[in-house]
């Protein structure tokens, strides 16, 4: 199998209560396995998909919707994958405090 693309972060603000990262996947493209130290919000920035692969071996798909978030706990963990056929992008907001 080959790799996948890997999607590309971009910080937008980093403040010591709040951190926003702008994720830009292109298709196919990965975020790579990771677990979330604090709380968050995503705002998806176009309607898409995204693929959730999560331990044991659990994999859905996602639809995303533009500009309607959803909030998730700390010590999720998974690997983020763009489904969608096209580039997609959306805001997280980690919650520092």
């Amino acid at each position: 199998m080959a790799e996948r693309p890997r999607a590309i972060p971009h910080l937008r603000i980093d403040e010591p209560h709040v951190r926003v990262t702008e994720w830009r996947f292109a298709p196919d493209a990965e975020t790579g396995w990771h677990v979330h130290g604090h709380d968050y919000v995503v705002v998806p920035l176009l309607d898409g998909a995204l693929m959730l692969e999560e331990p044991g071996g659990v994999v859905r798909t996602a639809p995303m919707h533009a500009h309607v978030p959803y909030t998730r706990a700390a010590g999720v963990e998974h690997n983020v994958v763009n489904a969608s056929g096209h580039d997609y992008a959306f805001l997280e907001i980690e919650l520092l405090r």
